[in-house]
C-alpha cells in the first residue's frame, strides 16, 4: 500500500523528491543485545527476526521536546520516554539516542495496550489454541484487536470508560487498571536500571497527557527509587511536526 504511493506520486510529480519515513528508524541504535530475541540465530539471519521497535517519531519528538523544557542539550541527558495510547510503547533514550524500547518484531509487544496484550507467555497462546480450535488468523485477532484494557475488562479499550467503571468498583476495570499500571511501573523500574538513572520520565500520547492521576500514581511510585531531582513531564506529542521535520532535513542533504 506505501509503494502504490510512491509509485503513484512518481508518475504525478515525477520531479518531486520523495522521502519515506519509517516508525522504526530511531531504534536503529539499540544494540544487539537489546535487540536480539534468544531464539535460534539462524531466524535472525534468514527472515529478520529482530526487535524493531514501533512509536519512534513519537519518541523522539517528545525527547527534544524535553530537553528543551529542562534547557539541557539532549546528548547530556538520559531520558524513559512513555507513549501511553491506544498502542502503548516505553523507550530508554541515553544522551539522544534509543537504547532499548517496549515493543518488539510487532507492535503486540511490551505494555497492555487498548487491545493488544503485550508480553505474555507465548506457551498460553499455543494452550490456548488448541483448547478452543483456534487458527493463526483467528489467535493474531485475539492477541491484537480483543485483548489488552478491552479484553481484561470486558468493557472497553477506552481508558475514560475504564476509569469511569472502576469507581464504581467494577472488578473487572480496577483488574485492568492496576493491570495496566503495573505493567508501565516494570518498564520503567528495569529502564532506570538500563539507563544507570534518569534525568526525567516524559508521558505522552493520549493517556500519557491527559490522566494526571495515573500519572501522579506512578510518580508516588517512580520516587520511592529515583531521587526527588528527577523530572516527570507530561509533554503532548507531535509527530506529524516530527516526520516533516526529518523529511526537511532529508531532503535538505540530498541536494548538498
Amino acid at each position: 500500500m506505501n509503494l502504490a504511493g510512491i509509485i503513484g506520486c512518481k508518475k504525478i510529480i515525477p520531479k518531486i523528491t520523495q522521502v519515506a519515513m519509517f516508525d522504526t528508524a530511531f531504534y536503529q541504535t539499540i544494540p544487539p543485545h537489546a535487540y536480539m530475541y534468544a531464539l535460534p540465530y539462524t531466524y535472525y539471519k534468514k527472515h529478520g527476526v529482530r526487535k524493531y521497535g514501533f512509536h519512534g517519531t513519537s519518541h523522539q519528538f517528545v525527547a527534544q521536546a524535553a530537553a528543551r523544557r529542562l534547557k539541557k542539550p539532549l546528548n547530556k541527558l538520559k531520558l524513559i520516554t512513555c507513549h501511553l495510547g491506544n498502542g502503548c510503547s516505553i523507550t530508554a533514550i541515553d544522551r539522544g539516542k534509543s537504547i532499548d524500547t517496549s515493543m518488539g518484531f510487532t507492535p503486540l509487544e511490551g505494555l497492555i495496550m487498548g487491545t493488544r496484550s503485550g508480553d505474555i507467555d507465548v506457551a498460553a497462546v499455543f494452550y490456548i489454541m488448541e483448547k478452543e480450535g483456534l487458527s493463526l488468523k483467528e489467535m493474531d485477532s485475539i492477541l491484537n484487536k480483543r485483548s489488552g484494557l478491552l479484553g481484561v475488562s470486558r468493557v472497553s479499550n477506552d481508558m475514560r470508560v475504564i476509569k469511569e467503571k472502576a469507581k464504581k468498583n467494577n472488578r473487572l476495570a480496577l483488574l485492568a487498571l492496576e493491570m495496566f499500571i503495573y505493567r508501565i511501573k516494570k518498564y520503567i523500574g528495569a529502564y532506570y536500571l538500563i539507563l544507570g538513572g534518569v534525568d526525567a520520565v516524559v508521558f505522552t500520547a493520549g493517556i500519557g497527557e491527559n490522566n494526571p492521576d495515573i500519572i501522579k500514581r506512578l510518580k508516588n511510585q517512580m520516587y520511592k527509587i529515583m531521587p526527588k531531582k528527577t523530572k516527570v513531564l507530561a509533554i503532548p506529542t507531535d509527530e506529524e511536526l516530527m516526520i516533516a521535520t526529518l523529511t526537511y532535513n532529508t531532503v535538505r542533504r540530498v541536494k548538498r
